[in-house]
């Protein structure tokens, strides 16, 4: 048998300058690859129990800044300079473009509208009206699953239970809010203590699996689209023709030819997100804050929906039904991601709206940057001049 190598660890102190150097270089024996840049970093490895495993040191990526961008929020209310993680040149660029336009047309107007985050339990019967009779006793008792739930939070807060049946099983999906925290984690915690109340004292025997995927955790869902998970947010703008013609060199009315084309297209291909490119500003604004990166797979989707008024302005909306975002916990609070959200005033308790409509603000920025672009002939120029680092 082959010894299989195994990567350096200390159970006492794992996360320290002493053992991050200890992996580098078995991984140099082992490959033979140096790594004096990955091994250069400002973060001390202390701080990082909780978000990582094996440390060695740190990916750098490249943050540009993009605006000032003007929001109208109800809890964002201002300019704001937005910091984009990315290595796609012309991106931060456009982004800016399109803030520029927004600028100039009064700002975006943000609404948070409701925000939850789930855990989607499945009970397993030995037929569908048993199914069905536990469905009606979890309706009966919903405070009381909702006391066991809230006893391992102090902000998790229980607010409603969605059910359907199939087969012999029921599929509960519990909906919570969070406050600044993204809250998978919380919400998991506090299922399995309501579905272990559950279990004690319904009257007849029943076994459950703490997710039957209904949750839907870090896939995009149609689901979703409908009903909230995380932050649904709508940020909107009634785009002025002369503004778009001055600095696009776009028409309103072709904007709008263009944009019922992009939907027909989404909608043949079954796109989770009919505008341009929502998923751009979103991971580089997760990347560079400290965000979930695999919570862009359900933060992305959404609806662009637009209107070409009577005097030729343009009314546009971006509503994201399932932004998952966090301003305390997780990865926010490290250094680098920690100063990028002090930058938009974002860090912390009572942050997590603001820097949600932010997020969506930006998202738009850069639908009306790409549409344009596309509509202007200068998409495929632009990257070519700018965005292609050949070395």
């Amino acid at each position: 048998m082959v010894k299989t190598p195994r990567i350096p660890r200390n159970t006492m102190n794992d996360h320290s300058l002493e053992w991050a150097q200890k992996r580098r270089e078995y991984l140099t024996e082992q490959t033979g690859t140096e790594l004096p840049h990955t091994g250069h970093f400002s973060i001390d490895p202390e701080a990082l129990p909780g978000n990582i495993e094996n440390f060695i040191g740190v990916v750098q990526m490249p943050v540009g800044i993009a605006g000032p961008l003007q929001v109208n929020g109800e809890y964002a209310n201002g300019l704001f300079h937005v910091p984009l993680a990315t290595t796609e040149g012309t991106l931060v660029a456009s982004y800016s473009r399109g803030m520029r336009v927004i600028n100039e047309c009064g700002g975006v107007n943000t609404t948070v509208v409701e925000q939850f985050m789930q855990r989607a339990p499945a009970f397993i019967f030995a037929n569908a009206r048993e199914a069905r009779e536990f469905g009606k006793w979890v309706e009966e008792h919903f405070f009381e699953i909702k006391a066991a739930a809230e006893t391992t939070t102090s902000i998790g807060k229980l607010e409603h239970i969605m059910q359907w049946s199939v087969s012999k099983t029921r599929y509960l999906r519990f909906n919570y809010t969070t406050g600044d925290a993204a809250g998978q984690n919380m919400v998991g915690k506090a299922t399995l203590a309501a579905c272990e109340w559950i279990v004690a004292n319904y009257p007849e025997h029943c076994e459950y699996l703490l997710s039957g995927n209904m949750d839907t955790d870090k896939k995009h869902s149609h689901l979703n689209m409908l009903h909230s998970r995380g932050k649904r947010v709508i940020a909107e703008i009634v785009l002025k023709k002369d503004v778009l013609k001055k600095i696009m060199k776009v028409d309103t009315k072709m904007l709008a030819r263009a944009t019922v084309l992009a939907n027909t297209g989404a909608l043949m291909a079954g796109a989770a997100y009919n505008g341009p490119h929502s998923a751009n500003g979103i991971a580089s604004l997760f990347i560079a804050t400290g965000q979930d990166e695999a919570n862009v797979v359900e933060s992305h989707a959404g609806l662009l929906s637009h209107e070409l008024l009577d005097n030729g302005d343009f009314y546009l909306s971006v509503t994201l039904p399932s932004l998952i975002v966090a301003t305390y916990g997780g990865g926010t609070g490290l250094p680098t991601q920690k100063e990028c959200l002090e930058l938009m005033g974002c860090y912390g308790t009572g942050k997590a709206n603001k820097f949600a409509e932010i997020v969506a603000a930006t998202v738009l920025a850069g639908d009306i940057s790409l549409a344009c672009a596309v509509i202007g002939g200068h998409w495929v120029s632009s990257h070519d001049k700018f965005g292609r680092n050949r070395d």
